[in-house]
């Protein structure tokens, strides 16, 4: 089994940043694309951003040039540094990971989200 942890949510100001990270645990022998999504009262969850294991990303048009996305594969981890934050970024963010197992067999994960306020 794997297990998908998330952090670093919070409330912050519009103008703020937050940095997220969603560890990643269990049976995993690779660990494909990573990503976050989002989902706020009343809308569909979308997503925000992805990174490959070779390190290409891709990006909610909402959101371009102001997050960015990383991992670090050593540490089956993958991080979302948020700037200039929105009201309209609020919402629960959620990370996914496309994980083949020891076992090879290759699932999609979720962690369990973490809340994510821009207000004053």
């Amino acid at each position: 089994q794997v297990q998908l942890v998330e952090s670093g949510g919070g409330v912050v100001q519009p103008g703020g940043s937050l940095r997220l990270s969603c560890a990643a645990s269990g049976r995993i022998f690779r660990i494909n694309a990573m990503g976050w999504y989002r989902q706020a009262p009343g809308k569909q969850r979308e997503l925000v951003a992805s990174i490959t294991s070779d390190g290409s990303t891709n990006y909610a048009d909402s959101v371009k040039g102001r997050f960015t996305v990383s991992r670090n594969n050593a540490k089956n981890t993958v991080y979302l540094q948020m700037n200039s934050l929105k009201p309209e970024d609020t919402a629960v963010y959620l990370c996914n990971a496309d994980v083949l197992s020891r076992t090879f067999i290759r699932d999609d994960y979720w962690g369990q989200g973490t809340q994510v306020t821009v207000s004053f």
